[in-house]
């Protein structure tokens, strides 16, 4: 119950009754739809609009293999139970699947009657299966056997025997006939095969797909002699929530190894069925595997659209997509022969995925070379397959150098990856430690220990670290936006020692000077900032807060922002993703405002920044106000001390809020809508004007 009662949305905290929050899950979908919004945009390139679909598509799975999953359990509890924590689970459920009913009718409209014929206009040709000709059957016929047969699993159901296991986030093809007492389930083998073939084309002025969907559909009969069989596709979403059952005893990798394998057969959320499906057919697939009627989601013949973030593109026009923003040079970090020096010299900010994040695998291997450094500490939440960083990590070890990593063995979806990196490591010698029993480590620190305190006083060897908002992620650096800071201040390096201190030997953590820690002390000292801004407001003191967050729920935070605003203190909110509070509601909130930007890049940033009578204190962060973050997880915040990387990230920060093209306007109505532009007035669009911003600065 206790692991359950971590993911329950706000609801259940019971603010609802007096409508000061708003659901978490209600709000999520909300953002949901913002995406939505740019696949509807005729302003975006149509490839462009193609991957929002698919973002859109991904966020629902993950959505419904999490979120409803607690709230189908929490169902399950009985009325008493229920009433003494507040909880409306069925109501929730009811509200969600009118939403989500609402959004995939647009979804289906704007890929069949906006975005397909517009990739016809132009050459690119996605066929139905009525438009295929003998040609183009051939072909699918001779590539089923040639590249798909051998991919294929076959399994087999007759009435009386036991119901096969269907992974989670597969296509199968359900294939039977009347009255379906036998069934086959053949699993579409993707990524082993592409999703989308290209078939072969004597129009030069066209390109012409078919999905590989139907290229099963085509040759599977045949090849099983019985072209009488009905073939749909259909799609499974299991809990992918990991409850291990005593986050408290026992080996906590066992568990969570046990749980990986579990995962792909949890109990189902969802069905994705072709809604041409025989109502026979539903029926016995609804009884096999023990859903009932809210679980099952007629659709398109299609599904997976998550698949076309890997559409073939290549050489197609360029106005299909958007132009490409290479990560820029940094002023200061392009220069130097020595990372190390660099950042010797004055603390360095990184603004990814505008600027090169490479630097950050380069000075691990500067690091694994340079005589003056001893240790290498590193915390790693979300690891890249084939990593630069474990790469550099692994150099470091081949060299002498004592590394030290803390893995998060509970990152949802990449513990697999992370239990890897880690064995990779261990392997190599470095120290590697897991996850804390019931809290998980977020916060993103790298720390370079050098030499020793005689070197120190000579004016050589200070430590170095670096603290950031975003994971240490190849590929993620190129796509979200994030901040990080490079420093040899020891300001920070030896608070950044004092969580590592905490991360190995398990020990009450030291009061840091500087950092802000969660569990330990960043809610309480978040309070103690918005407290002052409420002192500052009443003694006539420049007063305001902004904010800038992935997601907005903690209800005593909100609370507290609440109680900020009816002093008269101004409240400005940049939130990408979930966002419980009601902005600009009479006598709570009219001094809050928010709104949420969502573009070609993911933002990703915690950035909060307190007035301070005039001295604005700006602090970066790897946590959102969200209980989880707050109450759950090892996460850092850390002042800007450098005055100048302060007005850097402010400037930043009020371009953000002057967007009128991406950003749209948070309210209790959730209607999303965009900013008015007024005539005459300049057109900002954040991510684009601050790219070129720093453009300019390299140049």
């Amino acid at each position: 119950m206790q692991d359950l009662l971590g993911l329950l949305p706000s609801t259940a905290h019971g603010f609802m009754k007096d409508k000061k929050l708003i659901s978490r899950d209600i709000s999520w979908l909300s953002f949901n739809a913002r995406v939505l919004q740019e696949a509807a945009d005729p302003g975006v390139p149509l490839l462009e609009r193609l991957r929002f679909l698919a973002i859109y598509s991904s966020n629902l799975d993950e959505f419904y293999r999490v979120r409803i999953a607690v709230l189908r359990q929490l169902a399950q509890l009985g009325k008493g139970e229920r009433r003494e924590l507040d909880l409306r689970p069925r109501r929730e459920l009811k509200q969600i699947r009118e939403i989500v009913s609402g959004q995939l009718a647009q979804f289906g409209y704007l890929f069949g009657e906006e975005i397909l014929p517009g990739l016809r206009r132009e050459g690119l040709h996605i066929l139905r299966r009525e438009e295929l000709t003998p040609r183009h059957l051939a072909f699918m016929e001779a590539f089923f056997r040639e590249t798909l047969l051998s991919e294929l699993e076959l399994l087999s159901w007759t009435k009386g025997q036991a119901v096969p296991v269907l992974q989670d986030k597969q296509i199968y093809f359900v294939l039977g006939k009347s009255p379906y007492d036998e069934l086959k389930f053949v699993r579409l083998p993707v990524p082993q095969v592409a999703r989308f073939v290209e078939l072969p084309s004597d129009k030069s002025e066209q390109r012409e797909f078919v999905f590989a969907d139907d290229i099963v559909d085509v040759g599977l009969p045949k090849h099983l002699s019985d072209s009488s069989l009905s073939c749909f596709a259909i799609k499974l979403s299991r809990d992918a929530e990991l409850h291990i059952a005593d986050e408290y005893a026992g080996d906590l990798l066992d568990s969570i190894r046990q749980g990986l394998e579990r995962r792909s057969i949890g109990p189902p959320t969802r069905m994705l069925f072709d809604g041409q499906m025989p109502y026979l057919l539903v029926e016995q697939l609804k009884n096999l595997f023990k859903l009932d009627g809210q679980d099952l989601v007629p659709g398109a013949r299609y599904h997976n659209f998550s698949d076309f973030m890997d559409f073939p593109h290549s050489g197609t026009a360029p106005h299909l997509s958007y132009p490409p923003l290479p990560p820029l040079p940094h002023p200061i970090l392009e220069q130097p022969t020595s990372l190390i020096k660099a950042v010797e010299q004055k603390d360095i900010l990184l603004q990814m995925p505008y600027q090169r994040w490479d630097y950050i695998p380069a000075l691990i291997r500067e690091a694994a070379a340079d005589p003056l450094v001893r240790e290498i500490k590193i915390t790693l939440y979300r690891i890249a397959r084939q990593s630069v960083v474990v790469e550099a990590l692994l150099g470091a070890c081949r060299e002498g150098k004592a590394v030290t990593v803390f893995i998060e063995a509970k990152a949802r979806f990449d513990e697999a990856s992370n239990l890897e990196a880690g064995s990779k490591l261990a392997q190599a010698g470095a120290k590697v430690h897991y996850s804390y029993p019931g809290i998980k480590v977020h916060a993103k620190l790298l720390l370079l220990v050098r030499s020793g305190f005689a070197d120190r006083r000579n004016g050589e060897g200070a430590d170095l670290v670096w603290m950031s908002t975003g994971n240490f992620n190849e590929k993620t650096a190129r796509i979200y936006a994030d901040y990080g800071l490079l420093s040899a201040n020891p300001a920070y390096t030896v608070d950044v020692a004092r969580v590592f201190d905490l991360l190995e030997r398990r020990i009450l953590l030291p009061r840091c000077q500087q950092l802000l820690v969660a569990p330990f002390q960043l809610r309480e000292e978040l309070t103690k900032l918005l407290e002052t801004e409420i002192k500052h407001q009443r003694e006539g003191k420049t007063a305001w807060v902004l904010l800038k967050m992935n997601s907005l729920e903690d209800p005593e935070m909100i609370e507290k922002l609440y109680a900020v605003a009816q002093s008269g203190v101004s409240v400005r909110l940049i939130v990408r993703g979930i966002c419980c509070l009601l902005p600009g509601v009479p006598q709570l909130s009219d001094n809050i405002q928010a709104i949420s930007i969502v573009d070609r890049f993911l933002e990703h940033a915690r950035v909060f920044v307190f007035a301070n009578g005039g001295q604005p204190k700006v602090y970066l962060s790897s946590a959102d106000w969200m209980t989880r973050n707050l109450d759950r997880r090892v996460e850092i915040a850390w002042p800007v001390l450098d005055h100048q990387l302060s007005r850097e990230i402010l400037a930043h920060l009020d371009m953000q809020w002057s967007d009128n093209t991406k950003a749209r306007l948070l309210d209790a109505e959730h209607t999303n809508s965009y900013r008015d532009v007024e005539p005459g007035q300049t057109r900002v669009r954040a991510q684009l004007d601050h790219y070129h911003f720093l453009q300019s600065q390299v140049n």
